[in-house]
């Protein structure tokens, strides 16, 4: 049972226990209405994939030599379905799709275009995993206390680290670590995966930004709510600092930044082109930008859509998360 010090009168904690009594079928309904909007929503990514994959040119240019023949480039096409209308080749790609088969890569002979995917998938997946590490257990602590510490010189540099990450573009910082901290320094390598060290300086160079925009969100939150009613009448009934701020404050302020750390984890998680093409990482950012050189119809589709449904899912996954720790937005 809750004390009469965890529910303030007209605190978010009181109008979620409001409203968690109204309507149990109303997070069924919310979650139903957000799946279908998914649906048309990656619908609507796939025609926007297919088409824009086939702007790049005609992938014959690059798997034949300049010298040959029109046999060789109708022979090439009926193997490859290039010869079919584009809404033909649509609905084909959109059927194999359902299925997870993207067709066999252009580029990469014997291989497929998922089987590409999964296998560059861990190497993202790692340096994703160190880089969202990083900028949760930095942005987190650094925004609380820099709301809490309004106008001191701790809430200067927050400022200061956000203002930098959200200015400082990624493949400068990556190349100016490479130069500091691998060519000048010795202490990194250059690029390629490997070990522990070879994580460090791609991991702080993609977490930067992170840090930066997750902070500053986690700031104003903090600060919106630490101005409520409620939490002043916390304060007042004599309760510690430390419940008021990490318990009270944050569980209230936790909605804004948690928007931006689900678009995080999905930026991380599919990788980032840039900095994967800097540091010479195999992963996905970098296959994609391989595919794109090569017009490589399937692994274009194959990478896009895998990022696509990942970020679609996130912000589902985001939006559920949403209605349980404020049911008020199920009504909205």
């Amino acid at each position: 049972m809750n004390s009469p010090t965890d529910f303030h009168f007209g605190s978010p904690d009181m109008d979620r226990a409001f409203f968690a009594r109204e309507e149990p079928e109303a997070m069924q309904r919310y979650i139903m209405i957000r799946l279908v909007q998914s649906v048309f929503t990656l619908i609507g990514v796939s025609i926007i994939v297919f088409s824009l994959a086939r702007l790049s040119g005609n992938p014959l240019d690059v798997l034949l030599p300049p010298e040959a023949s029109d046999e060789d480039f109708r022979r090439i096409s009926d193997l490859w379905g290039l010869n079919e209308p584009w809404y033909v080749q649509y609905f084909i790609f959109v059927k194999n799709a359902a299925k997870g088969e993207f067709g066999a890569s252009f580029k990469w002979q014997g291989l497929t275009a998922t089987e590409l995917v999964l296998g560059r998938l861990p190497a993202t997946l790692q340096l994703a995993a160190i880089a969202i590490g990083v900028s949760v257990l930095l942005a987190v602590p650094i925004g609380v206390m820099s709301a809490v510490k309004k106008g001191s010189m701790l809430d200067t540099g927050g400022k200061l680290i956000a203002l930098l990450g959200q200015s400082l573009p990624s493949f400068w910082l990556a190349i100016v670590l490479i130069w500091i901290f691998a060519v000048q320094l010795g202490w990194f390598p250059t690029s390629g995966r490997g070990g522990v060290s070879n994580l460090i300086l791609p991991a702080v160079a993609m977490g930067w930004f992170s840090v930066a925009s997750f902070m500053r969100l986690t700031r104003s939150a903090m600060l919106s709510v630490l101005d409520s009613e409620y939490i002043k009448l916390a304060r007042i009934k004599g309760l510690a600092e430390s419940k008021v701020v990490w318990k009270h404050a944050l569980k209230n302020a936790a909605i804004p930044p948690l928007t931006v750390f689900g678009a995080i984890v999905v930026g991380q998680m599919t990788g980032s082109v840039t900095i994967e093409t800097v540091f010479a990482w195999p992963g996905i950012g970098l296959l994609a930008l391989q595919a794109v050189q090569a017009r490589d119809y399937q692994v274009i589709q194959a990478v896009t859509m895998f990022i696509a449904v990942l970020f679609i899912g996130m912000n589902l996954l985001i939006d559920v998360v949403y209605a349980y720790i404020d049911p008020r937005i199920r009504f909205g």
